[in-house]
């Protein structure tokens, strides 16, 4: 599914971003800091919309959602990160701004009244079966979102809608026999699954050692970082109530219930405790670690040491990032917090990355041979059979019909059966994204009798993808796109 959705994630952008502003619940996702140029206020600006830091957090929260309940709850930053997820983000929103300055160009406006309207349909706001003002309050303050941002966004969204009325996709009675046509050709085959696992690889030292002298400098060792550090436990200490009251009124928004309200004093002494303790741990940290800079800390600290790399870190992988952005000039990095903890780090030796013994390296070769080598041989089995290979016999079969094709999964089939028929050989092979290879035979072709009453839908939603494409394309060319935040 990951692959899959890697290809098409262009596509995906644009489904995300059609139901974005009406997905509320989702909570917020981080990622990280960036550098920004001189407009401090945005991150970029299409034709005369800026595009602000807030509004990229909020598109890659809500994109992050939208794929999360996609993996059923299995979505995590590593997989953000292979996505080019905070990318995305930010070409949803650039998006969002060419279709805004459109609309801006034929004079819409979304008035109260029609906010309104679209904003007391939404059933997130719902209690007891209608809108409700402080359901709708308490949503959005789990949401961190005031009412003024969600009201904005939603505007937004409406204008769009009412700029894309104005550009309806119209589908011909032609289209769509034409398509009815093409779905009902069918095909009798015959059928023969060639699979990489049939294959048998040898993988002895003979075969693979000199594989890996071609390629040993692809295996590198991590590289690795000695390190000196000292430790920051929490500090713990007693309060009185005159500081937990200060503090508690200087930061009330801190201290909510699981429906968004304000704790009283009373029931938030225990957070407020708890918060000045890690403020307190913090402040120590950052005491020693200024101490610990200038060479001034007290003969009994213990200094512990350590050697990070991607595969030997008993920290985290924010810890082995900054580490990496030391110098033996600047050895000395601020506390960071891991586990509840803070450390500090002085970077006493860069261990560069070597070549890997053929020992050491074996296992990722092996993988790799197997890989290839096994791609390679079942290619060749393919090309020596098509001419002659017995397979399974299928009844007359439409790209539909994925239950038909024993022996591969829904999506293999559905693979299949789509490069099927577009395919102009009665005799092929068709090599699946599973690296399984089909081989096939056409016995026969037929035309049948059916009729879909659903294609002109099919039809829009097809001449829809395409104008929306080209739209854009259009309005890239129109409206100047400036990017100002570095790293995406």
């Amino acid at each position: 599914m990951i692959t899959w959705m890697q290809r098409h994630k262009k596509w995906l952008i644009i489904t995300i971003w059609i139901s974005t502003i009406a997905f509320v619940g989702a909570g917020f996702v981080g990622w990280g800091q960036y550098s920004y140029g001189d407009k401090a206020g945005a991150v970029a600006k299409v034709g005369s919309v800026e595009i602000t830091q807030g509004d990229l957090q909020k598109s890659y929260s809500r994109m992050y959602a939208k794929y999360n309940q996609m993996f059923q709850g299995n979505f995590d930053e590593e997989q953000a990160k292979q996505f080019g997820l905070q990318q995305q983000a930010l070409e949803q929103l650039v998006q969002q701004a060419l279709l805004l300055n459109l609309a801006t160009s034929y004079d819409l406006e979304v008035s109260d009244k029609e906010l309104i309207a679209s904003l007391t349909k939404q059933e997130y706001f719902f209690k007891d079966g209608v809108f409700d003002k402080e359901s709708y309050k308490i949503v959005l303050s789990q949401n961190r979102m005031s009412t003024k941002e969600y009201e904005a966004d939603l505007r937004k969204d409406l204008l769009i809608q009412k700029m894309l009325q104005l550009l309806p996709i119209e589908v011909s009675e032609n289209e769509a026999d034409i398509l009815n046509t093409l779905m009902n050709i069918s095909d009798k085959i015959n059928y023969k699954i060639l699979s990489p696992n049939d294959i048998e690889i040898d993988t002895s030292d003979a075969v693979l050692k000199p594989f890996w002298e071609n390629i040993k400098n692809n295996f590198m060792s991590d590289v690795r970082y000695d390190v000196e550090y000292l430790t920051q436990k929490k500090v713990t200490q007693t309060y009185d109530n005159l500081k937990i009251s200060n503090y508690y009124n200087d930061n009330k928004t801190h201290f909510k219930d699981s429906e968004g309200k304000i704790l009283s004093l009373e029931s938030a002494k225990v957070s407020v405790e708890e918060e000045l303790n890690a403020k307190a741990t913090k402040d120590k940290a950052l005491r020693t670690y200024i101490a610990y800079k200038k060479g001034k800390l007290n003969d009994d600290v213990a200094f512990n040491s350590a050697t990070i790399s991607q595969t030997q870190n008993d920290f985290d992988a924010p810890t082995l990032q900054k580490v990496s952005k030391l110098s033996l000039t600047s050895p000395f990095m601020k506390p960071i917090l891991v586990n509840d903890k803070y450390y500090t780090f002085q970077l006493i030796k860069v261990n560069a990355s070597q070549p890997k013994s053929y020992e050491d390296a074996k296992a990722d070769v092996s993988i790799i041979y197997t890989a290839q080598t096994r791609k390679t041989k079942l290619q060749e089995l393919a090309n020596s059979s098509i001419a002659t290979f017995s397979g399974t016999n299928t009844p007359f079969i439409t790209s539909r019909d994925t239950n038909e094709i024993k022996g591969l999964t829904q999506t293999e089939a559905t693979e299949f059966l789509q490069k099927l028929f577009v395919s102009d050989k009665k005799r092929a092979y068709i090599v699946l994204n599973s690296e399984k290879i089909v081989l096939y035979y056409i016995l026969e072709q037929k035309l049948l009798d059916k009729s879909n009453n659903d294609l002109a839908s099919s039809v829009k939603k097809l001449k829809s993808g395409m104008f929306n494409k080209a739209l854009i394309k259009t309005l890239e060319n129109k409206y100047q796109t400036e990017i100002f935040i570095q790293g995406l």
